[in-house]
């Protein structure tokens, strides 16, 4: 016990340490998200999968928790994945390339004598699936690493219960990890964490999951493993509905997500943030229940329910038409005049730049 907390305490500091030494790195190279308004550096994902790794090495490098053979494997495609995800910072990549070679890392992780070869091709597919959706929460400051912080733990409690108290020390020092480096990612954000980080989260959580849950009932453990990444998954069904509506292609960006919508009705970014992790809270809540017994497996089907509410709520939001900003009268002097048109023009400049 002292030694997860002493780790936990080492992967939290360190992690605020490399992410703020890495932030005028990825300033000066460059490797900054191209969606925002303002320049985001994006190596805050490779702080935490470095941190993360280095750590658990450490751990069974020292003999004070060695890793079991599943956990370096595991440990080792999630660094590829980092690795995949740093490509895709750092050049433009396709999203096809990213989910292929996710979906090939999946592979050599689940568990095949559990789940046997027919259990395994959906337990790929969700792997996948939580890894492209812990990308796409990377949509907003804080958002990614607030979820991550509470399904890890979700995960660790899950993988405590089966005995496999390896994976839970990983799944706390990842949450460390997480938390270290939400001190530079709460908004407004000074760095993200990057398609590297985000999938390297997502991908070990989902695989996490699935390993803990190995050998249960298929269905019990199917709402489990939802509900443990509802949050994920929701985003991810939110933003292809809207986008087959609209009639938009559906690899093209938009501010079409859960925080974007939620940032058109009023609320501020650190609202959007702190809404969207009490979202996710419940479900983390009912899969932990799930596994230890104390609810039965129909509880995921709430969760799930309020999923469906909450997108078909999120739908009536439109994300892609312009927003109108009040209008500024002309006056008939022409040094009036002039001065206006100068406010005008401030004005749309710090609106895009803001």
């Amino acid at each position: 016990m002292f030694y997860g907390i002493a780790a936990a305490t080492a992967a939290l500091v360190l992690a605020a340490l490399v992410a703020a030494l890495l932030r005028p790195l990825a300033l000066r190279l460059g490797v900054l998200d191209r969606r925002c308004r303002r320049p985001l550096p994006l190596l805050g994902g490779v702080a935490v999968a470095l941190v993360t790794c280095l750590v658990a090495a450490a751990g069974e490098w020292t003999g004070h928790a060695p890793l079991s053979p599943e956990t370096e494997r595991l440990l080792i495609a999630a660094g590829a994945v980092a690795a995949l995800g740093l490509i895709a910072d750092v050049r433009r990549v396709k999203a096809r390339f990213l989910a292929g070679g996710t979906a090939v890392a999946a592979a050599c992780v689940v568990p095949y004598a559990d789940t046997g070869f027919l259990l395994a091709l959906p337990a790929i597919g969700l792997i996948v699936l939580v890894s492209v959706g812990f990308k796409a929460l990377d949509h907003a400051d804080g958002l990614a690493g607030t979820v991550g912080v509470l399904t890890a733990f979700g995960a660790g409690v899950c993988a405590a219960a089966e005995v496999m108290d390896e994976l839970a020390v990983l799944l706390s020092v990842l949450a460390a990890a997480l938390t270290g480096f939400l001190l530079l990612n709460w908004p407004p954000a000074r760095i993200g964490l990057g398609a590297s980080g985000s999938l390297f989260v997502g991908f070990l959580l989902a695989s996490s999951a699935v390993t803990a849950r190995a050998g249960h009932d298929p269905a019990p453990s199917a709402g489990v493993l939802y509900a443990l990444t509802a949050l994920a998954t929701t985003d991810v069904v939110l933003v292809a509905l809207s986008r087959r509506l609209a009639g938009r292609p559906l690899l093209r960006r938009g501010p079409d997500h859960l925080a974007h919508r939620l940032r058109r009705t009023g609320l501020t970014a650190q609202g959007a943030t702190v809404l969207l992790g009490v979202a996710a809270f419940p479900g983390v809540l009912v899969a932990v229940l799930v596994q230890l017994g104390r609810l039965a497996a129909t509880g995921a089907l709430w969760v799930g329910a309020g999923a469906l509410l909450a997108v078909f709520a999120l739908l009536h939001i439109k994300p892609y038409g312009p927003r109108r900003h009040p209008r500024v009268p002309v006056q008939d002097s022409p040094h009036a005049s002039g001065r206006t048109a100068s406010s005008q023009v401030g004005g749309s400049l710090r609106v895009r730049n803001g």
